[in-house]
């Protein structure tokens, strides 16, 4: 309901996550050259993560070579971290580039590591459009981090 009944903030929350430093506050799990990783507050799963060049671009075709060669990498990492971490059964990789492709924040990009599990969809999606997150965000920051 929080996220409901936020307003959107003016400043871009990825900028002001990487540039405060408090990696902890900001659930930011790894900090590379060209991109950084951290769990998205408003996750579809536990182990939600979200993967964004430090560049604030809005398109991929805005990104040099070693920043997508860097977010390659950091998508086959961090789902190996992920499998250690929760063992899922499956994942969703994608990015949503535009507001019309369903992108929350469409000016800085970023891209969605889902980690999926066999009856993780239920009657509340489906009924209510409700979400369900079965663990908190402190819990799986720990265990994301214990496990790099």
């Amino acid at each position: 309901m929080t996220f409901i009944n936020d307003k959107k903030p003016k400043d871009c929350v990825y900028c002001k996550a990487y540039n405060v430093h408090k990696d902890d506050e900001n659930y930011i799990i790894y900090r590379g050259k060209n991109v950084f990783v951290m769990l998205n507050r408003y996750p579809y799963s536990t182990g939600h993560l979200l993967i964004i060049p430090y560049r604030h671009v809005d398109a991929t075709e805005h990104l040099s070579d070693d920043e997508m060669y860097e977010l390659s990498l950091s998508t086959r990492d961090m789902i190996s971290i992920l499998k250690k971490t929760f063992s899922p059964d499956g994942f969703n990789i994608g990015m949503n580039l535009g507001h019309e492709a369903g992108a929350g924040i469409t000016d800085h990009i970023h891209l969605h590591i889902v980690p999926r599990w066999g009856g993780d969809t239920n009657f509340m999606t489906v009924v209510a459009r409700t979400k369900v997150h079965p663990t908190d965000l402190e819990g799986v920051y720990k265990l994301l981090k214990e496990h790099q």
